[in-house]
Order: structure tokens, then sequence, then C-alpha cells
């Protein structure tokens, strides 16, 4: 069964829909770029961002009180285990059709709905990864602390597992044949579930924050929310820019934004028409050139961000291979305004859909959530309007993402040297917001 075609339709806007044109559109995201760039390095001369996790307003106490809570804690907890359970019935005993509402929980609502979902509210899915809740009920099960595991976590590893999962799911979603049938799902979810716990078994609860690439991804959305924690564990409101510039420089940090970025480049790419028949001519299997074309545009990705900060480092008078690591949190911003402009309208229908065949998942007519017979309202689809969000989170994501390798350049490279230092970031900016803007209206 092929994939339907509704969850492969990522987007509805196109050049025909921008309020302007795609060249003027193009010149203007340079032009507030660079002009960001310059008011940035005349006004902004000390760092400002909070690295330390100090930063932030405490949050009433009310709550505080109902956050910190066991019961809010365990309600969470027990609506992972709940959900995992109920689209598990349609993964093991429903049928391998296009109305079966795995392959959209998976790909719509997890995959996508993670990054909003983590916008507003934090890191959801360590809050209700029902993976990490049975790994805690069995280490109490077994008189055991779910922190301990067999063996302390290497320094070395950082998030290099959750980078190799990461690869892992887009290769799953972007390329892999007969992606959305019940089959291929279940192998995939089989060998996430394995590594999951093995990891978990040799290095305790701590694995999860290192190995799950979905609860990497979630909690460095997170960052970005209005609200989160200092690092003394207080729920604060706080700056966004505040809460991400305390991303630690962790080894395979680098690896696992330039993936979430590069694999967001490539989707837009493989709908584009030129790649289109590229695939139909080049007389290759279309899994094989899909592999190909994902390896190569991450490749390209991390080789750019690589160059650009490893001569801002040598510019700035350091020459030292962790600058990369230390700069990588600025990515984030930028992947995240890629993928809500990619994603935006998939999550509102194909979202909407998957809540109405999740009603019946085993196919049988049944109606066990009551929304079996919901119309899906696309009243929030149309075509200028994705585009103009387009246009709006992909520009936004990069001034962000300027003004975090701003701030931490201000902190790394000498005084005098920090602005000038910057400038191959800025062209890696200005290279990333137009050659993503160029995929995104592609078609």
């Amino acid at each position: 069964m092929e994939a339907p075609a509704r969850l492969l339709a990522h987007g509805v806007g196109g050049r025909q829909d921008l309020p302007i044109t795609l060249t003027a559109l193009v010149i203007g995201a340079v032009l507030a770029l660079i002009i960001s760039f310059i008011v940035l390095g005349a006004m902004w001369r000390r760092p400002r961002l909070d690295r330390d996790g100090t930063a932030g307003r405490p949050a009433p106490i009310w709550l505080r009180a109902w956050a910190d809570s066991s019961a809010w804690r365990w309600t969470l907890r027990l609506v992972g285990l709940a959900l995992l359970g109920y689209f598990g019935i349609g993964l093991l005993a429903g049928a391998d059709s296009a109305d079966n509402p795995t392959a959209g929980a998976l790909y719509v609502l997890l995959w996508v709905g993670i990054a909003p979902a983590s916008l507003l509210f934090g890191p959801v899915w360590r809050a209700v990864n029902p993976l990490r809740t049975l790994h805690r009920l069995a280490a109490v099960a077994l008189h055991r602390d779910p922190a301990a595991g067999r063996r302390p976590i290497p320094v070395r590893m950082g998030l290099w597992p959750a980078a190799v999962g990461l690869f892992a799911f887009v290769w799953l979603e972007l390329v892999a044949p007969e992606r959305a049938t019940l089959p291929v799902i279940t192998a995939w979810l089989a060998g996430y579930l394995l590594a999951m716990t093995v990891g978990a078994v040799l290095y305790g609860s701590g694995w999860f924050e290192r190995g799950d690439p979905f609860e990497v991804y979630s909690t460095l959305v997170g960052r970005l929310a209005l609200l989160g924690r200092r690092a003394d564990g207080v729920l604060v409101w706080r700056n966004p820019l505040d809460g991400i510039a305390g991303v630690a420089a962790a080894p395979g940090l680098v690896p696992f934004v330039t993936v979430l970025l590069g694999s967001t480049m490539f989707d837009s790419l493989s709908n584009a028409p030129f790649w289109l028949r590229f695939v139909q001519e080049n007389g290759l299997p279309a899994p094989v050139t899909g592999t190909v074309g994902l390896v190569v545009v991450i490749a390209v990705v991390a080789a750019a961000y690589s160059a650009a900060t490893v001569t801002a480092g040598r510019r700035a008078g350091r020459d030292d291979k962790a600058v990369p690591r230390q700069l990588a949190h600025s990515i984030v911003p930028v992947a995240v305004g890629y993928i809500i402009a990619h994603y935006y309208s998939l999550l509102v229908l194909e979202g909407q859909r998957t809540v109405v065949l999740a009603a019946d998942p085993l196919g049988t007519g049944a109606n066990w959530l009551g929304t079996r017979d919901w119309e899906i309202r696309s009243g929030w689809i149309t075509p200028t309007g994705v585009a103009l969000l387009q246009i709006t989170v992909i520009v936004i994501g990069h001034l962000l993402g300027t003004v975090l390798a701003h701030d931490r350049a201000l902190r790394l490279f000498p005084r005098k040297r920090a602005v000038a230092g910057q400038i191959p970031l800025l062209v890696l900016m200005v290279a990333y917001t137009v050659t993503g803007l160029l995929l995104l209206y592609a078609g």
C-alpha cells in the first residue's frame, strides 16, 4: 500500500500565492538579516543572554505547586501510557489501510506536533514519554533507582545516540518505501523500542535525554518556551532567548541540529518538480536516490555550518574545534522556523483527520472517541495565509539565530574581533535563508 497522498502533502502555498514576488521576498529577507547584523554590532556590545540558567521571574505560587506536584506529573505519565496503549491497538490489531490512524499518529501528531507543543509548554515529550514511564515503573518494581544503570554514561556520548536516532526517523518519514504501512512502521518502532530499552538498562533514565530523538528534539524546542525552569528547578517566566542560550554544548549537538535542519530542507527539495523528474528518470530505485539525496543535503548543511563557525573562530583569533558546538544552539530557531513553515498545513489538516480516524482504530465502524463524524475544517488553511506564515516564521527563525550567534560570539571571541568574526556566520544565515525559501517555494 502506498502512503496516502494527503499524508505526504506538506504544504499548500506556492510562488503564485506570495503577496510579493519570490525575488523580492529573498532580497527582503537577506536585507533584514544584514540590517539586524549591523544593528546588533552597533548596539549589542556585551553578552546579555543568560547562559547559566539563573534568569526568569518565578511563576505564580499556585502554578509552581501544581506543576511540581506528584499528582500532575503522574497524570502526564499516565496520559502518555494511555496514548501508547490506544494507538497501539491500531498498530497491532488494525487493518493495514489508509483509514488506520497509526501513520497519522506517528508522523503528524507526534513528530510534527512536538514542535508547537514544546514551544507552548516546554519539553512535553519528557513529561509524557511512555517508555520513560515504563522504565520508571519497572525500576520501582525491582526496587532500583531509575537513574542508576549498569554503568555510567560516557561523557563523550553526548547527544550522538539521539542524532543517529533522528536520522533513522527522518529516513523512515521521507525515504523508506511503504512508510505509511503497518509492517514498516512496526519494524521501525520495534527497533526504537529495543534501542531505548537497552540504553535505559545500561545507563538508567539519563539515557532518554541523550538517546531518545523525540525527547531531545522536544527539549531543544522547549528551550524557546516562555515558561521554563531555572537551573535550581524553579518554574519561571523567561525570555525564550535566555532559555535557548543555556543549551549545553554537548558532543553530538551539531549533528543533531544539522540533521534536523537538513532533513526539513530535503523534504522541501523532494517535493520540487525537478527532483521528482530526477527520481523518475535516473534509473535507480527511488529509495536509493532518496537516501543519497537525504545524506547529501544533510552533509551540505553540516559542512556549511562547520566551515562558517570554524572560520568565524579563526577570524576572531580562536582556532578552536569546540566553536561549532558552542554556536549550535543558534540553529535551533532556524530549524523550528522551517519546520513550522513546512508542516503547518499538514498538522492542521492531517491532524484533524487522524483524530477522526482514531475513533475506529480497528476499522469496524466503531466510534470509541466520538470523533468519527467530525468535519475536517480547513478555514485556517488558505494558500496566501500559509505563504505569509511561512515567510514570517522563516525570517523570524533566522533573525533569532543571528541574535543568539551574536551574543555567544561576544562570550567566545575577543571583544574587538567579535563582530568581524561573525561575518562568516552572517553569510551562513543568508545562505540558509535563500536556500530554504527557494526550496520551500520550488513548486
